[in-house]
């Protein structure tokens, strides 16, 4: 089975997430990385870093050979630290969309994304709510947002909504839709030939048999006894969220399922914020981002820590690999 070959989005280039990409060029992976950004900003970051980019990373290198290869998306103006161009945000977003085409035709088998900044790219005159949706709307696929650590895996049926608008966002074709997308992924990206999912409710206590809620026993239940006997999944719930997390009560599960963004994700940042990463299921290829910002006022210092980045690496080549396993006409 041959390496993987990985696309590496650095992002905003007024962030971070060029040097930290120069910091990730500058280190060996069992995965071939194939940078979609700007040379200009990864040559500055390097100098600021100290450090030297690799001599194969050139526009020319022929893709699939072993290390590295630039696939340049210029940006019009020089961006300083801190300052983000709003000129910039169509060059940003052709990294990205160059990057998906390419995972899509088969010449990369994942992506891997660094931070970008939304609200320059909409002053930039770019409608865009976020990469995850970006690249739903690009491959035409219902998508699922997971994040992960060493300790725990939390996929969310609800994102980035007002909490006065989740209760009615939590319908039961959404859990089953965002059920049936995570699961598929934990057997065919993750390997796990019967994933054990632990599914919260919405309500404190689970609702408490009705008293402080019914979308337990109305909506997430029903849901959950429905693809249990379809699909024979293992779904845990639904459970109330503030003992789910205990480490007794993860010791055999594969993932959390929360009902929305800050009902999981405080547990699992806290848990180890600086290996987490953030992926995107239900894509026809592996996507997995960094789970920070751009840290406008840490650019160009020097000090951003990698450590996100460098797990992000490490989990897409580790779900392409599964993938090229898997998929026989994928084989080298």
């Amino acid at each position: 089975m041959r390496r993987p070959r990985l696309a590496l989005v650095p992002g905003e280039p007024a962030g971070v997430g060029p040097e930290l990409a120069v910091a990730a060029l500058c280190r060996d992976w069992e995965a071939d990385l194939v940078v979609h950004g700007d040379l200009p900003s990864l040559q500055r970051a390097a100098a600021q870093l100290g450090r030297t980019l690799p001599r194969r990373i050139a526009a020319d290198a022929p893709t699939g050979t072993a290390g590295l290869r630039l696939v340049e998306h210029p940006h019009p103006e020089p961006a300083p630290h801190g300052e983000p161009r709003p000129a910039n945000a169509a060059s940003v977003v052709a990294a990205l969309t160059a990057a998906a085409r390419a995972c899509v035709a088969g010449d990369c088998d994942g992506m891997v994304t660094g931070p970008v900044h939304k609200a320059t790219i909409n002053a930039g005159g770019i409608a865009y709510t976020g990469t995850t949706e970006l690249l739903a709307a690009h491959a035409g696929r219902d998508v699922v947002m997971m994040l992960a650590n060493d300790v725990v895996r939390v996929a969310l049926v609800t994102t980035h909504l007002p909490l006065r608008a989740v209760a009615d966002a939590v319908d039961a074709a959404t859990v089953e839709r965002v059920v049936e997308i995570l699961h598929r992924a934990l057997v065919h990206d993750f390997g796990i030939a019967f994933p054990v999912i632990a599914v919260l409710g919405l309500n404190p206590h689970a609702g408490e048999d009705g008293h402080l809620g019914r979308e337990e026993i109305d909506v997430i239940a029903p849901a959950l006894a429905r693809l249990r006997a379809a699909r024979g999944y293992d779904l845990r719930g639904p459970l109330p969220a503030d003992t789910a997390f205990l480490p007794a009560r993860l010791r055999d599960v594969d993932a959390v399922l929360a009902m929305y963004h800050d009902q999981g994700l405080p547990v699992l940042k806290y848990s180890g914020f600086e290996r987490a990463v953030n992926l995107t299921l239900g894509l026809p290829y592996p996507r997995v981002a960094v789970d920070h910002g751009t840290a406008l006022d840490l650019a160009g210092r020097g000090i951003a820590d990698p450590s996100s980045l460098f797990a992000a690496i490490e989990t897409c080549t580790r779900l392409a690999r599964q993938r090229l396993a898997g998929d026989p006409a994928v084989r080298a």
